[in-house]
């Protein structure tokens, strides 16, 4: 019979071989999900033996797993920011450069004191639900057309017991904004950013897992950067910030539209790869 400890090595061997670079960190969650056990009795346990149903339980997740599908997906949560948050496929995975997004809000938001934080294109409503953990006289709103993503945010707010500082709404981010929704003092948006031509070449767990809806950001990735800074910065208060992630490569462009549409002060911010990862800037409405 094979000990718990032994079939976490196995696996771990198994992902290194086949190329995955958090294979250990892989391998931890799939043995947690498929014996039910948590990483600190997956700990205390690790020299007990592993009953056979439950050894081909993980090994059916592990052989999933290397067939594509990723991890967050088969054990249906991740850790972003220090939050747990639930996840499905409606919805992206919480993902580390997401966390330079995060940290940039919070520092700004944090120095305002009590003020409202939209987070648009929410997905899995990780960057409000950080921001909103984080300063806690931020009150916050979750917005995301998708219906199902919507579903899972309302499930993370009330995973984080913030259901009293946090709600969640459907509302599509390439129109106006309604206005029942009011102004913020600061918004967050990590938005589909992948130009359509490029998501056929993505890795198999992103392009046939996650969901196109939240990956493709028209022919040249900048549909929403354009839409969001042109029609949502009448949902700013004056000096409010619009916090955008981008990819590789974009922020130039980026800071150009934003620029364009009568934001100052446009900063970028790199990850810790030094890449710019955030572009923000603040909102002056003329009188």
């Amino acid at each position: 019979m094979t000990t718990y400890n032994d079939l976490y090595m196995d696996i771990r061997r198994k992902l290194r071989q086949a190329g995955y670079p958090a294979a250990g960190l892989e391998a931890r969650e799939l043995v947690c999900c498929g014996s039910r056990k948590t990483k600190a009795e997956l700990i205390r346990d690790a020299w007990k033996y592993v009953p056979p149903e439950t050894e081909r339980e993980i090994w059916s997740y592990v052989e999933r797993h290397l067939n594509g599908e990723p991890v967050a997906y088969l054990i249906g949560e991740w850790d972003f920011y220090g939050l747990t948050l639930s996840v499905s496929e409606d919805v992206l995975i919480p993902r580390v450069d997401t966390e330079v997004l995060a940290e940039a809000a919070i520092a700004y938001v944090k120095s305002l004191g009590a003020c409202r934080t939209l987070d648009l294109c929410a997905g899995s409503g990780c960057v409000g639900l950080a921001i909103a953990a984080n300063a806690p006289e931020c009150r916050a709103l979750l917005g995301e057309v998708s219906e199902r993503a919507a579903r899972i945010c309302r499930q993370n707010i009330q995973r984080c017991g913030l259901s009293s500082r946090v709600s969640a709404m459907t509302m599509d981010a390439l129109q106006p904004p309604p206005r029942s929704i009011g102004e913020f003092a600061c918004i967050v948006c990590n938005p589909p950013y992948i130009p359509r031509a490029e998501i056929a070449g993505l890795e198999r767990s992103v392009k046939d897992f996650e969901p196109y809806l939240a990956l493709c950001g028209g022919e040249d990735g900048l549909d929403f950067y354009r839409a969001i800074s042109r029609r949502w910065r009448e949902a700013l208060t004056d000096n409010g910030r619009l916090y955008f992630e981008v990819g590789m490569g974009q922020a130039d462009a980026v800071l150009r539209i934003m620029r364009s549409e009568g934001f100052g002060d446009i900063q970028a911010v790199p990850d810790t790869q030094g890449i710019p990862r955030v572009v923000y800037g603040t909102m002056i409405h003329e009188i």
